[in-house]
């Protein structure tokens, strides 16, 4: 988890610094944030080219808006609400416009290390995340968004609900949605009795 105190008014001093003129502040800012947007990207879209695409405008948006940004709102929501922003618009055009990646999936997945003890284990652990991400790959957009920035992104209920324009109550049933249809779609993966759960 991260300390939202001292890292938003950092965070919230450096856009302050973007807006006056000062671009390096951009620097620090990309530094602080690219990993992280990436990986949110990334978990959408399951294409790394796509996502790390989709980082870069994603701050090139930030600079363009910069004299937007309001100090008193939280940076971080801000931020993601610009990536899922571009994250729709990109799923929109992909709709209009399918294409076939060129890409195998096998050259985006890490090799085993070489010191594995039990290969029938890590062929399980692989099927079962290889599961997982199928079946969070599934959900319809709206229970996956808020789904990935609360699981993942670890943002609380009110951001992910100002992030997608939704009330905390709407997030909280779309989590409850998404997890309900998990916990249906992963039954075989599941240990016994959580089924129920």
């Amino acid at each position: 988890m991260i300390d939202d105190s001292s890292e938003e008014i950092q965070d919230a001093q450096l856009m302050t610094a973007l807006a006056s003129g000062n671009d390096p502040a951009l620097n620090l800012l990309i530094r602080r944030w690219s990993p992280r947007i990436l990986a949110y990207l990334s978990r959408h879209t399951e294409n790394h080219a796509t996502a790390v695409d989709l980082t870069q405008e994603t701050f090139v948006r930030l600079y363009q808006n910069r004299h937007r940004y309001d100090p008193d709102r939280t940076f971080s929501t801000w931020l993601y609400t610009l990536a899922g922003n571009l994250l729709r618009n990109h799923a929109r055009w992909q709709k209009r416009h399918p294409v076939t990646h060129l890409e195998p999936e096998a050259l985006s997945e890490q090799s085993p290390p070489a010191d594995t003890p039990d290969p029938h284990d890590q062929l399980a652990t692989s099927e079962r995340a290889a599961a997982v991400r199928q079946a969070i790959k599934a959900l319809p957009t709206e229970l996956r968004e808020p789904l990935l920035l609360s699981t993942y992104e670890h943002l609380p209920h009110h951001q992910i609900a100002t992030i997608l324009g939704l009330s905390e109550k709407a997030v909280e049933m779309r989590l409850y949605r998404a997890r309900l249809s998990l916990r249906e779609s992963l039954k075989k993966w599941l240990p016994q009795g959580v089924e129920g759960g």
